[in-house]
């Protein structure tokens, strides 16, 4: 990238004037000084600054820069154009395609003033956020939010009986301070919880017939550019219990590991494709669990504009026994939760293992319906 001696003097001139009240730390000057011709950079491309190096220090070869919008945060490695001029130096990195507006940068590890540029987007760019924000983009997600499907749901199949499931996440790691400001990554790092219940409406004392508790802890990864080939990914451990003694005993500890697919369609909605492949580290109570549900959770998205919301999730067991679990959630604008909309909610299930208490048990197919808060 070619930098003319006019460029070169006036981010001079722009470093010279800024300096002082860019300072890594209150009242003093900072050892690094960052500048940009015209404080601008397009979201998906390349830009460009000019690095002050201290007096007695020669600029390297790269650079590592810390990007921040909000409370999301960045770090890209800079590389240096050409050869130094005394303690100047030019550099250049790629701005993240989904990193949009106003945008702080500084160095990582360096003493060194704070620079603001204001990053434009572009059609891709754009389209990268949709994708992104589908599952909630980085920074944008408060630290405790939804995970899987939140709902309540009655049927009378096999006798009444409801079932009713929640599900959260917690990030453990704020990007803005602490760790996580120091090392971004430790951010993707969350406990999660899921409780899924079948309640016995039908029985005089109207008892659960058996419970699910399903805690993790999970690193969770999303792109930040247009180029890679998956949207993201989850992998973690996880153990699943009904909190029973003797022979009504149930539990497993899993790895797993889950990618992440999704795709814009032309209609405004979007499909996603999420498999969650794991081993089991513990099966003790359920030797032959492998057997009913396998060692993938199939599971499918289709969402028509946040309208009507369809997900399917099927297990298939390595005996050739499984299940299949179909949500269709349509969205009813009067029935709110606070301030979400909630959704008609209805459910099919068919096949072994509905609980984990039955697992290896076939019960009449259920149809149920009611309401969600997250389909």
């Amino acid at each position: 990238m070619r930098t003319s001696a006019l460029r070169l003097l006036v981010a001079l001139l722009i470093a010279a004037a800024c300096g002082p009240g860019l300072a890594a730390e209150r009242g003093t000057m900072p050892d690094w000084i960052l500048a940009s011709v015209d404080g601008r950079a397009v979201a998906g491309e390349r830009f460009e600054l000019l690095v002050i190096a201290p007096s007695q220090e020669e600029p390297p070869q790269e650079l590592q820069l810390r990007l921040k919008s909000g409370a999301d945060e960045r770090i890209v490695t800079m590389t240096a154009v050409g050869v130094p001029s005394g303690a100047q130096r030019v550099y250049v990195a790629d701005m993240p395609a989904n990193l949009v507006g106003p945008v702080s940068v500084e160095l990582v590890g360096r003493s060194s003033s704070v620079l603001s540029l204001v990053v434009a987007g572009t059609p891709e760019s754009d389209k990268l956020a949709a994708l992104t924000g589908a599952y909630g983009a980085p920074g944008g997600e408060p630290p405790l939010s939804e995970n899987d499907p939140m709902y309540f749901v009655v049927g009378a199949r096999d006798g009444w009986t409801a079932r009713f499931q929640l599900s959260f996440k917690y990030r453990l790691f704020d990007q803005a301070s602490g760790f996580g400001k120091d090392s971004p990554w430790l951010s993707g790092f969350y406990f999660g919880y899921t409780q899924n219940s079948i309640w016995d409406l039908e029985s005089d004392s109207k008892p659960f017939r058996d419970t699910s508790y399903r805690p993790s802890l999970f690193w969770r990864w999303e792109r930040t550019d247009d180029k890679t080939w998956i949207d993201g990914w989850r992998v973690g451990l996880e153990h699943e219990s009904n909190g029973q003694t003797g022979d009504l005993s149930r539990s497993i500890n899993i790895a797993f590991v889950r990618p992440e697919w999704c795709w814009q369609l032309r209609d405004g909605g979007s499909f996603e494709f999420t498999p969650k492949i794991y081993g089991y580290l513990d099966k003790k109570d359920n030797p032959d669990i492998q057997q009913y549900r396998g060692y993938v959770d199939w599971r499918f998205r289709y969402d028509a504009g946040g309208e009507w919301i369809t997900t399917p999730v099927v297990r298939v067991g390595t005996s050739g026994k499984g299940s299949v679990l179909l949500d269709v959630s349509k969205r009813v604008r009067d029935l709110k939760f606070g301030p979400v909309s909630g959704y008609l909610q209805f459910q099919y299930f068919s096949g072994y293992g509905e609980d984990i208490l039955d697992y290896n048990v076939r019960r009449p197919s259920q149809f149920r319906i009611g309401f969600a808060i997250v389909p």
